[in-house]
């Protein structure tokens, strides 16, 4: 009960600070203030307008605000996101377009559930739907999920992407963004040995912990230091009665926003003070750059505590994926037996997240596929949100992506048959 008091507490602040920030924009713009000209006044309206948005959007799901796209033909095309395939920690869902024909390029975006929702691959699902057609995972919030509906680990995730996949069928690509990537490459293996006609054409793994002892980073340095008990003491609590998922274990989407924002503490806050200038000078819009990076940035969400404690243990602190040694229901998923599925890597020269060499660790686990199936790119000055949203990815890996897609869009060629006996060739000249 503990825990949910916690979890309550955390709530209850944020609620408290989301009021006393509706509260004084309303206070200090009431009428009758104007009069005294004071400057204070407006700066008090400003702060109060920052801080209500700022924690009113912590509890809010983004909306992924793509309604249309420009097709070939130079006509708007509607865009519908449809529920595919409906699980209870997470969908897949597919970004229709109105009167457009299915497209050559099929491609699975894997989302990361590492504290932010699938939205926030946005900017890299809106630059991929005028040449594909594009599914994504979207998961679900952890509080909003029933205890009944039971537990999720790293096992429950890798198996929820084995039957995406086999729903989608084997044209098609994938690319999976960062925390997913070491699961994106188990699943796969995954269905190399128990079903390999669902297996995709290829797939592009963007800056994930492989093997996070290749490159040392801020949060490989976390995950050797903390003990797994000291972990679950400090960062997991139940889910309060305020949810569907009350008394669920999680780590709490407010906690991980604590851990993002004190990583770049001093960055932040000069970002809020200046846009409360701006408010106050009434610089400000809706969707400025400000609110449009913060809008998502603050949007958190809960992770189950089984799949947050065993992706340390078993991806960080034991190194299942980079050692092949991953299990399923203590079934092993060898990595080997991946054969015809072409791979991409792409990291950034800058990630500080998962540094470079970290997803290169996966083309060595690929032992049994050909050389001229396997790839990397190393991107120039690019950091971790570059390499999949930011400007190296619209300039440069965006179209190399494309051309591997394109590379590797044909089924792979079956083993001949054994020839049968020869007969007699009849020359229809010598018949006529």
């Amino acid at each position: 009960m503990r825990y949910m008091m916690t979890y309550d507490l955390m709530e209850s602040a944020r609620n408290t600070n989301e009021w006393l920030g509706a509260t004084a924009r309303a206070m200090a713009s009431y009428p009758a203030f104007a009069l005294s000209m004071n400057p204070m006044l407006t700066l008090a309206a400003a702060w109060g307008e920052v801080t209500e948005r700022t924690f009113g959007r912590m509890v809010a799901k983004p909306d992924w605000g793509i309604r249309s796209i420009v097709g070939p033909d130079g006509q708007d095309h509607l865009v519908d996101v449809q529920t595919v395939v409906e699980r209870p920690f997470g969908n897949l869902v597919q970004f229709f377009v109105r009167r457009r024909p299915p497209m050559a390029r099929k491609v699975l975006v894997v989302a990361p559930m590492s504290g932010h929702y699938a939205t926030l691959l946005r900017s890299t699902v809106a630059s991929l739907l005028p040449d594909c057609d594009v599914f994504v995972t979207d998961w679900h919030n952890a509080r909003d999920i029933p205890v009944s509906a039971g537990k999720f680990d790293v096992e429950d995730y890798t198996l929820y992407l084995a039957e995406f996949l086999r729903h989608m069928g084997p044209d098609t690509h994938v690319i999976a963004v960062c925390q997913p990537v070491p699961l994106t490459l188990a699943a796969v293996a995954w269905l190399a040995g128990e079903d390999p006609d669902a297996q995709p054409r290829s797939m592009t793994l963007i800056g994930g912990p492989v093997d996070p002892d290749a490159a040392a980073t801020e949060v490989t340095d976390f995950g050797r230091r903390v003990t797994m008990g000291q972990l679950e003491q400090l960062a997991i609590q139940r889910v309060g009665f305020k949810y569907k998922g009350a008394g669920r274990l999680v780590y709490p989407g407010l906690m991980q926003l604590h851990s993002f924002m004190t990583m770049n503490a001093d960055r932040h806050s000069k970002a809020f003070s200046e846009q409360i200038m701006r408010v106050a000078r009434g610089e400000a819009s809706d969707h400025d750059a400000h609110n449009r990076f913060y809008d998502e940035y603050l949007a958190v969400m809960d992770m189950t505590a089984e799949f947050y404690l065993s992706t340390v243990e078993r991806i960080f602190k034991n190194r299942e994926i980079a050692r092949n040694a991953f299990t399923i229901n203590g079934k092993p998923v060898d990595m080997g037996k991946i054969t015809q599925v072409a791979v991409k890597v792409v990291e950034g020269a800058n990630d500080d997240i998962s540094a470079p060499g970290q997803c290169l660790a996966a083309l060595d686990l690929l032992t049994n596929l050909p050389a001229s199936k396997k790839a990397s790119h190393l991107e120039p000055g690019a950091g971790h949100y570059g390499i999949f949203a930011g400007k190296s990815w619209r300039l440069n890996i965006r179209p190399l992506v494309l051309r591997f897609i394109d590379a590797n869009s044909a089924p792979p060629a079956k083993a001949e048959a054994p020839a049968a006996k020869a007969k007699p060739m009849i020359s229809l000249a010598a018949s006529n």
